[in-house]
């Protein structure tokens, strides 16, 4: 007989219960989820975390089994741009691996480090509540192997359901609430040392019980007000936890900066009358730059993918929440412009060009601000939910349109009804731009953060692993402020893309379980 009477799909609400008054650590749920789900090795769908508590002679182990958490509102569904991942109607939250581009917008997102990369196909997987078995009427495969029945499923939907009676009159408790996910995997009798991510010190080296994880993404490893606990806690045992994005993701925020900026830049000049629509530099120069760091941008963007022979599903399957998706489409539209501008210049057309630039300015801005959105989406980063990013990256694209455009302009060229060289004016551009750019990052490193996440991030950049990239980004772009005597672009430039990935990488830098 089956252990579980699955109800409909309509109303049925699946729940796990996770009793660590009775887990004793053995990992078999581990071991069984691996043999069930043929989870190569290196990644986990469900793990124990383990943290030892207390100094001698009061101390004591505490478990902590880690897993999808099944949310009601999932981030990771929202920031999928295919829908791999997707939301079922009973609730559980499931990934079709024949559609899964592998950007890892999912992994990202989730604010629990639950989902990761299968080494093996490229794609994105996570407990899916061993699905394939709930739809046969049996029970997933850890709750059948636990030893100790510390691991329960249930029906949220069934007030009689002993899962449904235990959450509703147990002490029970969730995994990061204040990211309003609403997740329905409960822990019973947990440690809070173990619950919060930021509560214990890591062992110094990375040396676990069992072995060592060599370098890892945490930034617990040297921040002086960590562990965030006053209890002595110290992890036992984890998993390493790695950044979803490498540098790839921190150069295509320049080069779209890039793109963006120096399209926008000559666009904003042409309609002030400041550069003529029939000069050189506004037909070819500016529509090719933009074009080739545009192409650039794209080509990092497939690059990144696990997945890339599928990127076109992003156009062809689109899930329109995700911010992948919606930029996508916005640079497909600003792609459209540039190559519109090049059939004006072609057709010698200054009125086509010039309405050109009405149009495409609104796409420039987005092009070079959308991924605000992107990192925002990304709920598990709280450095990147910052209201200052959008009006950031906007000023990024106005440094870099301008630094970019400065060695393909010649001094020769005046703007239009005045003896003030377009040269001059993009100096001027460029010093105020990187003014800008360093009175918000001040704002962004110095005001009051709101979460220990987004401190410990902020201290990752400003003082940890990234500080060299961080500092020689101040450094640099503070050298733009010079532009106006002194041929200082090169230099603002690489200031930005040093800025651009120790924000990046410091984001995912705190650990998540």
């Amino acid at each position: 007989m089956p252990d579980i009477q699955p109800g409909s799909a309509s109303s049925t609400r699946w729940a796990k219960l996770l009793d660590h008054t009775r887990c004793i650590g053995c990992h078999a749920c581990s071991t069984a989820c691996k043999s069930e789900n043929e989870v190569p090795l290196g990644v986990h769908r469900t793990y124990v975390k383990q943290v030892d508590v207390g100094t001698f002679p009061h101390a004591r182990r505490a478990f902590q089994v880690t897993r999808c958490n099944q949310c009601e509102q999932p981030p990771c569904v929202d920031a999928c741009p295919t829908a791999a991942m997707h939301k079922r109607p009973d609730g559980i939250v499931d990934f079709d691996k024949s559609i899964c581009i592998g950007c890892k917008a999912c992994i990202a997102s989730c604010p629990y480090d639950a989902i990761f990369i299968n080494p093996i196909d490229g794609n994105a997987e996570k407990c899916n509540f061993c699905a394939h078995r709930i739809d046969q009427g049996m029970e997933p495969a850890c709750v059948v192997v636990c030893p100790t029945n510390a691991i329960h499923v249930g029906d949220l939907s069934d007030p009689l359901d002993p899962v449904t009676r235990s959450v509703h009159r147990d002490p029970v408790t969730v995994r990061r609430p204040e990211k309003d996910t609403r997740p329905k995997v409960y822990y019973k009798g947990a440690h809070q040392a173990t619950l919060d991510p930021l509560a214990a010190k890591r062992p110094e080296g990375g040396l676990f019980m069992w072995g060592e994880q060599g370098p890892v993404n945490s930034a617990l490893s040297g921040h002086p007000d960590t562990p965030n606990s006053s209890a002595a806690a110290v992890l036992a045992w984890d998993i390493p936890h790695r950044a979803p994005w490498d540098a790839r993701v921190s150069l295509y925020t320049w080069t779209k900066s890039l793109a963006a900026g120096v399209w926008l830049i000559a666009a904003v000049l042409v309609l002030f009358g400041t550069l003529a629509t029939d000069s050189s530099t506004w037909r070819w120069t500016v529509p090719v730059l933009s074009g080739l760091w545009l192409a650039a941008t794209g080509g990092l963007l497939i690059w990144d993918l696990k997945r890339p022979e599928r990127f076109w599903m992003i156009f062809a399957k689109p899930q329109w929440k995700s911010w992948l998706v919606r930029g996508a489409f916005i640079i497909a539209g600003f792609s459209a412009i540039l190559g519109l501008h090049v059939l004006a210049s072609l057709l010698q057309s200054n009125n086509m060009s010039r309405v050109l630039a009405w149009i495409g300015i609104p796409l420039a801005v987005m092009t070079a601000v959308y991924t605000a959105f992107l990192f925002a989406q990304a709920k598990a980063r709280d450095l990147w939910q910052s209201p200052l990013l959008p009006p950031l990256l906007l000023v990024q694209a106005v440094l870099a349109g301008s630094a970019g455009l400065l060695p393909f302009v010649s001094d020769a060229e005046f703007a239009q009804g005045s003896g003030v060289s377009v040269v001059t004016v993009l100096r001027w551009t460029l010093a105020a731009a990187c003014a800008a750019q360093l009175l918000l990052t001040v704002g962004e490193v110095t005001l009051t953060h709101s979460t220990a996440h987004a401190k410990l991030a902020t201290h990752e950049m400003v003082q940890g692993r990234f500080r060299m990239f961080f500092w020689a980004g101040v450094i640099l772009v503070g050298f733009g402020l010079f532009a106006p005597i002194a041929p200082v672009e090169y230099g603002a430039l690489l200031g930005l893309l040093a800025f651009e990935h120790a924000y990046v990488q410091a984001g995912q830098s705190v650990p998540l379980a």
